[in-house]
């Protein structure tokens, strides 16, 4: 069953892309590192408004839920009980808030280090540098819930993200 639509795939890999070569580039050739870095909070920014204006499991409303809800999510979880959800669950969910928020957070102090403004404050570089090690912390506990859900529902998310499919419904999914 078609699930994810091509605008949040192509999204999501040209983030891993963006985020991925910005880590890399971070010490050394820093205009090019600048430059993933505005296209990093460029593909960010488009996944936000595809959040608002997607189909039905691109938009925050249809998979972010209410604390105390995610909360419950997390003790089925925990418990082995917590059910498959044909979109994102609401861990997951939180943690695409958390990934989005985190990238333009990134994307935003990077730039006010280079302006005239703010260039040279050492706590601007290093908030920019203590959100990067956030990120990098939020991507391994994507990576792992990923992997994780994986297992516990018997179904592959990776290929899902590639594909926009995943397997039908059954009982007791959350559609």
């Amino acid at each position: 069953m078609k699930v994810w639509g091509k605008p949040v795939r192509l999204l999501h890999w040209l983030l891993v892309l963006a985020v991925a070569s910005a880590w890399f580039t971070r010490e050394r050739l820093g205009p090019l590192h600048e430059w993933l870095g505005y296209a990093a909070l460029v593909i960010a920014a488009l996944r936000i408004a595809w959040g608002f204006a997607g189909d039905r499991y691109a938009r925050f409303a249809q998979f972010v839920r209410a604390p105390r809800a995610t909360l419950r999510y997390l003790r089925e979880v925990v418990a082995g009980r917590a059910p498959r959800h044909l979109g994102h669950n609401p861990l997951g969910a939180w943690m695409i808030v958390a990934l989005l928020s985190c990238v333009a957070a990134l994307g935003l102090t990077g730039w006010l280090s280079t302006t005239d403004w703010l260039w040279g404050y050492a706590w601007l570089a290093e908030l920019h540098a203590g959100l990067g090690w956030t990120l990098l912390a939020l991507v391994c506990l994507h990576v792992a819930g990923v992997f994780f859900s994986n297992w516990q529902h018997r179904e592959n998310l990776i290929a899902a993200m590639l594909s926009g499919n995943k397997a039908a419904p059954r009982d007791g999914d959350v559609r």
